[in-house]
């Protein structure tokens, strides 16, 4: 990941620092000489770079700090607040409404993935209710309409544009008049790619904003410019002067940090960032929890907003924990619910100590050993589906069945069964803590679960990066869950259905390779 190992690399600095049994100055000035070097070389502005670390050194001034001051927790906190501040803007983007027409166009450098982001960011605003369209104002393009067109197709969402019409300007008038006539809610924009040495191409920009009059300019950025970025966007802020930021291609190999310049160079907020090439990798951004991800710290109100994004029917398996009963095929249900989520990578990033848990485990070697759990269950019976799983305790030949109709080995069966027996006994234990908050919650309504949210995260931040990041070793997967709310109960956490992820990740650890034997013979 392109920040992936600058977080990594700053979060190893702390995490030394703060296990220091002495914590000196000069201990202190060489974890701030480690976080510099990475993101020097993550092509951040080295100017930006020698801000932060005399604002670190300011606030954590060993000569003027108090005996009794937790050192540790002071010097977590100065690396947050300074990490924070380098990527916020302290400018509010714009915010789409129901009920109206907003317009936002795009731009950015040909080749920065502006035309996948138009489509991603109205399949997120779908998603949430709007109803969103797309203009293919990028007429320069050799496919560019083809392009849009195959993405909206397959994100079920209208658009417009023109095989034959050459002035974007007029294509892009024509295409938000049609869908302000049709009352859309959202209507992007999607203009050429240009360079700044490109005046035309510029002139054409500043004349299509002044045609479809949009609510907000987004450029989109390629993390993988370097320090290119801060030029580039100056040069756009001038002409266009777009009010937010997109950057793409987070996932590649790169540096990355030119795109976090160019952010504090132009005052300008990030507004999401694109976390592959899937239409669902697009994550909204917040200074905060971005820093927190860095860190290793998770990102809950995140992964809880995308798990509610989903849509997830988590009903039946609710119903049985309020219960005390967890079946096979609530297991089943819950493992097809965290397929959906998206890649692992993914979840690590938000969910404090899951990256460290995972090792060196990929998003194919997951989601396959995720699949191969989903064969298991997809191979059982409808009875020992609603089963408790005694049934195969009792006749142990269905083992030996569903793994040879599975393409599985008895040992994987008998992990999952192990597995589904330690999480129903979770449940058991659930059955009136579950009634008594689910009671709790329809009392309070859904405004207070926005501040349990922040209360959460707050607590996770509070813990600092060294602790939140331990993986096994350190901070607790399962107390975080209950801490979360207990049994995934308010509205999708996640902990789904109960699922305690740190033994799920083990029980996925030790499913036999991907690549384990078809049964016994």
């Amino acid at each position: 990941m392109v920040l992936q190992d600058l977080g990594r690399r700053i979060n190893a600095a702390v995490t030394d620092l703060t296990r220091s049994p002495n914590l000196d100055e000069k201990q202190f000035d060489s974890m701030l000489k480690e976080i510099s070097n990475a993101l020097v070389e993550a092509d951040v502005n080295i100017k930006l770079v020698a801000t932060l670390r005399t604002s670190i050194k300011r606030t954590v001034n060993f000569k003027d700090l108090p005996p009794s001051t937790n050192k540790k927790r002071l010097i977590q906190k100065a690396v947050y607040d300074e990490l924070v501040k380098l990527v916020d803007p302290h400018a509010e983007p714009f915010k789409p409404r129901k009920g109206k027409p907003n317009v936002i166009m795009f731009v950015g450098l040909q080749g920065s993935g502006k035309t996948t982001s138009c489509t991603k960011l109205a399949r997120w605003y779908q998603a949430r209710g709007f109803k969103a369209c797309l203009v293919c104002a990028d007429t320069f393009r050799a496919g560019a309409f083809d392009q849009l067109k195959q993405n909206a197709t397959k994100a079920k969402i209208p658009y417009y544009g023109s095989l034959t019409q050459t002035d974007p300007v007029i294509v892009a008038r024509e295409g938000v008049e049609k869908f302000k006539k049709e009352r859309f809610d959202l209507i992007i924009v999607d203009t050429s790619g240009r360079h700044q040495q490109e005046k035309e191409l510029f002139a054409e920009m500043s004349q299509i904003q002044a045609a479809v009059s949009p609510d907000q300019t987004i450029m989109v950025l390629d993390a993988t410019i370097g320090q290119a970025a801060e030029a580039q966007s100056r040069a756009f802020k001038d002409t266009a002067d777009f009010g937010a930021i997109i950057i793409t291609k987070t996932d590649g190999a790169a540096a990355g940090g030119g795109a976090i310049s160019a952010v504090a160079a132009t005052h300008t907020p990030i507004v999401f960032i694109g976390t592959g090439e899937h239409l669902l990798d697009l994550d909204r951004f917040d200074p905060r929890a971005f820093v927190s991800k860095l860190l290793g710290m998770g990102d809950m109100a995140g992964l809880v907003e995308h798990v509610q994004s989903l849509k997830l029917d988590q009903k039946d398996t609710l119903k049985h924990i309020v219960e005390g009963v967890f079946t096979v095929r609530d297991l089943r249900d819950q493992l097809s619910n965290v397929m959906k989520m998206g890649p692992l990578s993914k979840m690590a990033g938000m969910i404090p100590g899951l990256g460290a848990m995972m090792g060196n485990m990929d998003d194919e070697e997951g989601s396959l050993k995720l699949r191969r759990m989903i064969y298991i269950c997809d191979s059982m019976t409808l009875k020992e589906l609603d089963s408790d799983g005694r049934i195969f305790v009792e006749q142990p030949s269905r083992m030996t069945r569903v793994a040879y109709g599975s393409g599985t080995s008895v040992r994987e069966v008998e992990e999952l069964l192990t597995q589904h027996k330690m999480m129903a006994g979770v449940a058991k234990k659930m059955k009136g803590g579950m009634a008594n908050m689910q009671r709790a919650q329809a009392a309070m309504g859904g405004g207070n679960k926005a501040q349990q949210m922040a209360a959460a995260q707050k607590r996770l931040q509070s813990m600092g990066g060294a602790g939140a990041a331990g993986g096994p070793g350190g901070m607790d997967m399962a107390k975080i869950m209950q801490m979360m709310g207990g049994g995934g109960g308010g509205g999708g956490m996640p902990n789904l259905g109960g699922m305690d992820m740190a033994s799920m990740m083990k029980m996925m650890g030790g499913m036999g390779g991907g690549g384990a034997g078809r049964g016994r013979r």
